[in-house]
């Protein structure tokens, strides 16, 4: 068996009294465009946080590409991409400054890193405005930096919070045929996202959390049916959709009257 580009054993981060993630145990197989699902404060982002390093957690452990990760693994943070949850950019540079400062960063020598730079901007429609600052680019621009930024050095396996978020369908086309691109060259994706027909189309398996907890993990065609044959009268041919099964798996798919405001009614 194939050793899993990503793995986690009893992934746990409490803050306080509060347990944002509780004892998180699955994997991600190289090669796979992996889905991470949940409501918001299910825990999603803090689980990104723990597999790149970005926070420690209070118990459990991290494997990545077969190798324990901490944060102190400086070899396997070059070999991994991320796009955080608020991006960190450096809004003083330029784009151009910015990712030659990150190839730079990530052990690119200079020719390499300035060639992988211009070609990364002209790919983004970024290049247009060389001398305009990060800060003032739009927020749909600034996530489209911090994209490229996170593939500037050819990551294996690639972390994604929510990348299509404030992007436009153009650049959103755009951005999924070259992670489409990075699958059929091997790397391993893990991507949250709340916009579920994206997540459905790209990925092939998908994990989903609430309340900190794992609640479904495996194929989008074994999730459906062990979705379907749960659902009263569902026949075993329907295809359901990746909202239907995420909407039964936690619990918000029952049938139950929507509230209404009293003065919208």
């Amino acid at each position: 068996m194939d050793t899993p580009a990503v793995a986690m054993f009893g992934l746990t981060r409490r803050f306080g009294e509060f347990t944002a993630v509780d004892d998180l145990s699955f994997s991600v197989a190289p090669g796979q465009f992996f889905g991470f699902l949940g409501p918001n404060g299910a825990g999603k982002s803090t689980t990104i946080k723990m597999l790149t390093g970005l926070l420690e957690p209070t118990a459990g452990r991290v494997e990545i590409l077969g190798q324990s990760f901490t944060s102190a693994s400086l070899d396997l943070k070059r070999q991994i991409g991320v796009v955080p949850e608020g991006m960190a950019l450096l809004g003083r540079l330029t784009a151009a400054e910015y990712l030659r400062f990150v190839g730079r960063m990530y052990g690119l020598d200079r020719e390499t890193t300035s060639r992988r730079t211009e070609e990364l901007l002209d790919f983004m429609n970024l290049a247009n405005e060389p001398k305009k600052l990060v800060t003032d680019f739009s927020h749909g621009m600034q996530k489209k930096l911090a994209l490229a930024a996170a593939v500037i050095h050819g990551p294996k396996v690639l972390f994604l919070d929510e990348p299509f978020e404030g992007v436009d369908a153009v650049a959103a086309g755009t951005l999924k045929t070259m992670l489409q691109g990075m699958i059929h060259r091997g790397a391993t994706i893990f991507l949250t996202s709340h916009v579920l027909e994206i997540v459905e189309r790209l990925c092939s398996h998908v994990a989903i959390i609430y309340k900190g907890r794992l609640v479904a993990n495996g194929s989008l065609e074994d999730l459906r049916a062990g979705v379907a044959s749960r659902l009263p009268g569902a026949a075993a041919e329907e295809r359901l959709t990746l909202e239907e099964i995420f909407l039964n798996t936690v619990g918000a798919g029952g049938g139950e009257p929507v509230p209404e405001l009293s003065w919208l009614a």
